[in-house]
């Protein structure tokens, strides 16, 4: 046998063999579509952070998530953008809210889509902040009542799991209690475990007007240098009730990904953020990335590290490139 014995590059010779020695593989039903809802008829605007995102009305909101059920991608993830704002973000947990409004009209439109709602405060405080605002820091217990009504109005809406953001030290728990004393029991809980107070979330901030008017959310979103932290707050937040778990954001912690899917016995989701979609959506812009190759090898990369699911606002488009190759 002549040197080399092993020769990998047999098997990388043709798209073919590549493909069917593939280790990991991206499929649209691996994506959570995020969409902005607004309230209104008609409505598509544009964000300018997010090129190619918009806030969409209910009823647009429909036509955009119908097509993108129609590429094969099963679930959604909903935030809300209040016309008006308060102290205690009080519009969340109205029956009338722009989330349980889009939820219900969702549900009736369109057969067999995972429909799921952010919960949290601050998309829709006047502060800015995750719960309550008090003497320069968010009050956790007081916080933790209110992010359970905004559950249960939205899980009344008809929403298949709610998700809480806020990184309060034990809303799983209450938000689990309070679904289940209002009888919706069925009600999944994805929750935000390993949340870091990360600089990729700028453009979600404009989209939805939620960045804080003063100071910053240190003192509750995770300190990015932490792993030990990351693995307890998971660990904390299943031994509260969540029936998932995610990592946010994806692209800078695919070792935090990696450590939790070692230990967690839940499905795994990570957030492909904001940030991380407007630096490739820039690079494409000015000529500088291949578009599709870089965004297909980031959501790879967050895939490979361990995520079963991934919320990426590339969902559509990378849901379309992966339907054309499997056609080739």
């Amino acid at each position: 046998m002549s040197f080399p014995f092993d020769r990998p590059r047999r098997l990388r010779r043709t798209p073919a063999l590549r493909k069917l020695v593939r280790e990991t593989k991206l499929h649209p039903s691996d994506f959570i579509l995020p969409c902005f809802v607004v309230s209104g008829k008609g409505k598509k605007e544009p964000i300018e952070t997010l090129p190619g995102c918009y806030r969409y009305s209910p009823d647009e909101l429909v036509k955009f998530v119908r097509e993108a059920r129609s590429l094969r991608i099963p679930g959604i993830i909903l935030f809300g953008i209040p016309d008006t704002k308060d102290a205690v973000g009080s519009s969340s947990w109205q029956s009338d809210s722009v989330v349980a409004v889009a939820a219900k009209e969702l549900k009736n439109s369109i057969d067999d889509i995972a429909v799921i709602a952010d919960v949290c405060l601050c998309e829709y405080t006047d502060h800015g902040h995750c719960g309550v605002y008090a003497d320069g820091d968010v009050d956790n217990d007081a916080t933790l009542e209110l992010l359970a009504k905004q559950a249960v109005s939205f899980a009344n809406a008809g929403v298949d799991v709610v998700a809480p953001s806020d990184m309060m030290d034990g809303r799983v728990e209450v938000i689990r209690d309070a679904l289940d004393d209002q009888g919706f029991d069925n009600t999944a809980i994805l929750a935000y475990s390993a949340k870091y107070c990360s600089a990729f979330y700028g453009p979600f901030r404009d989209a939805a007007d939620s960045a804080p008017k003063e100071g910053d959310r240190s003192t509750y979103q995770m300190d990015p240098p932490n792993v030990i932290e990351a693995l307890k707050e998971i660990q904390m937040d299943i031994d509260e009730g969540a029936d998932m778990v995610m990592v946010k954001p994806a692209l800078s912690y695919l070792d935090i990904i990696s450590e939790a899917k070692a230990i967690v016995d839940r499905p795994l989701f990570a957030y492909n953020v904001s940030g991380e979609y407007a630096m490739v959506k820039a690079s494409a812009q000015k000529g500088w990335a291949d578009e599709k190759r870089l965004t297909l090898e980031i959501l790879t990369s967050i895939k490979r590290a361990g995520a079963d699911a991934i919320l990426t606002y590339h969902a559509p488009s990378a849901a379309r490139w992966i339907i054309e190759d499997m056609t080739k």
